[in-house]
């Protein structure tokens, strides 16, 4: 499986023309607008069933979505929503160890499963005629998963040598996607951290996995989605005939995973002794999801960072030269539609020992304090030619995956997936004195957290 430090950019935002669609109901053409096709119902044991035809490929993809991740894991137990994830792989109740794996790849597909702040994933791509297969096997783990003390050992072992491999022994190792919730948040579901610590992942026990997989990986905690070349009818029937008896189970109380008004600006070092030159990062605590101000942040993360054009590219990199690797965005394990809980707009960027910090924060300091008073009209529209750019691309890549994504999420954060037929009309919405208010609010200094990698490995080089 891909590690977590992995954005996953394929999976990316998919924003479209579209209205939205409630129940169970199909999107229509409407005039020279694309929509994506949304068949929307719920099984009598709560698992929530999306399909959206496509038959421009004879492919199919199956996304499940278990809306367990790793912003409400249980304390004491970093990393285990993320170590549950390699389980999924163990065996089931019909494959053994491993075998999932090689189902799909030796009937010609691909796979991959992923965990989230607020959900935990797993898909196949697949050819259309081995659809049925896989909704059996996805079925199969549902079902039944192969607990076992051996298994659990063998991945604790795997996911430990993740952390050291993609972290610990890392240059630049968490930076800034692990670290920054942890500096900027200050709920501890919100701000732990969520890869792992090695005590607690050693102190996870057989009993902890079973209670784990026999509440969060029930059916009605669960979206399945079908993306492909299919014929809808049959689908109904395979999803009703190996998933529909699944029983479903009793669910916890949700925590509270909101984040207090930050009313001070913070900022914090990180020594990293195999960094050979510093790295700063820059976050913003967001929006409330489907507000206003939130689609209007989105508007500001394309003026500001996506792209060539953008102010703090333009800014950092062409006019000063103290960087070429600015980047950024909102959710950066994700996109800016599959979370639901708080989360950051942030970017990052290195730049030369012989540049200070203070000369980096004096130039973004020239972008962001002139930001309210310069942002124009026109800017908003080149924004959302960007979006549309980049989501049309997200839509016809790597087989609808990043559609098959939106929909899942949108069934789970808000029993909607016709949500995304709607998306482009909340961005057109958006006028100048909301992206005004939004700057006030959300782009304000008392909203900041800087933090900074201090490069020992260079400090080292200049020493010896």
């Amino acid at each position: 499986m891909k590690p977590l430090l992995q954005r996953l950019a394929a999976l990316g935002v998919v924003l479209l023309l579209l209205q939205s669609c409630a129940g169970e109901a199909d999107s229509k053409k409407s005039g020279s607008e694309f929509e994506v096709p949304v068949t929307y119902y719920t099984l009598d044991n709560g698992l929530k069933v999306i399909l959206s035809e496509d038959h421009t490929s004879p492919t199919a993809i199956v996304a499940v979505y278990y809306n367990i991740g790793f912003r409400i894991e249980p304390r004491d137990r970093t990393g285990f929503a993320h170590l549950f994830e390699h389980m999924m792989f163990q065996g089931s109740q019909n494959l053994g160890k491993m075998e999932f794996i090689k189902l799909v790849q030796q009937n010609g597909g691909v796979l991959n499963g992923s965990t989230r702040f607020d959900f935990t994933n797993y898909f196949e791509i697949v050819p259309s005629h081995k659809l049925e297969t896989m909704l059996w096997a996805e079925a199969d783990r549902m079902r039944g998963l192969a607990i076992t003390q051996d298994n659990l050992t063998n991945q604790q072992g795997v996911v430990k040598n993740e952390v050291k491999v993609n972290v610990l022994n890392q240059p630049y190792g968490g930076f800034p996607w692990l670290d920054m919730p942890q500096y900027a948040n200050e709920n501890w579901f919100n701000a732990h951290n969520f890869y792992g610590d090695l005590n607690d992942l050693d102190a996870a026990t057989l009993e902890d996995v079973s209670s784990f997989f026999k509440t969060f990986y029930a059916p009605n905690n669960a979206a399945i989605s079908v993306v492909g070349d299919f014929e809808p009818e049959q689908v109904k029937a395979w999803i009703a005939e190996y998933f529909g008896d699944i029983a479903p189970a009793e669910q916890p109380a949700q925590p509270d995973i909101s984040e207090p008004r930050q009313e001070a600006e913070k900022s914090f070092v990180k020594n990293d002794s195999l960094a050979n030159k510093p790295a700063l990062a820059v976050a913003y605590h967001m929006p409330e999801r489907n507000t206003p101000e939130y689609y209007a942040m989105g508007l500001l993360d394309q003026i500001l960072v996506q792209g060539d054009n953008s102010l703090l590219v333009q800014k950092l990199e062409n006019e000063k030269g103290y960087s070429s690797d600015v980047s950024g965005g909102i959710n950066y394990l994700g996109n800016m539609f599959n979370y639901k809980g708080p989360m950051l707009w942030m970017y990052d960027l290195t730049y030369d020992n012989e540049t200070s910090q203070e000369e980096v924060m004096a130039a973004i300091g020239e972008v962001m304090t002139g930001l309210r008073d310069n942002i124009t009209q026109e800017m908003l529209d080149q924004a959302i030619v960007k979006i549309r750019s980049q989501l049309y691309d997200d839509l016809g890549g790597f087989f609808g995956l990043g559609r098959a994504d939106l929909l899942c999420s949108f069934a789970l954060f808000d029993d909607n997936p016709g949500r995304i037929n709607s998306l482009e009309s909340e961005f057109r919405n958006i006028d100048l004195e909301t992206v005004k208010r939004t700057i006030d609010e959300y782009l304000r200094p008392t909203n900041r957290t800087v933090l900074v990698t201090n490069p020992l490995l260079a400090a080292n080089a200049k020493t010896e």
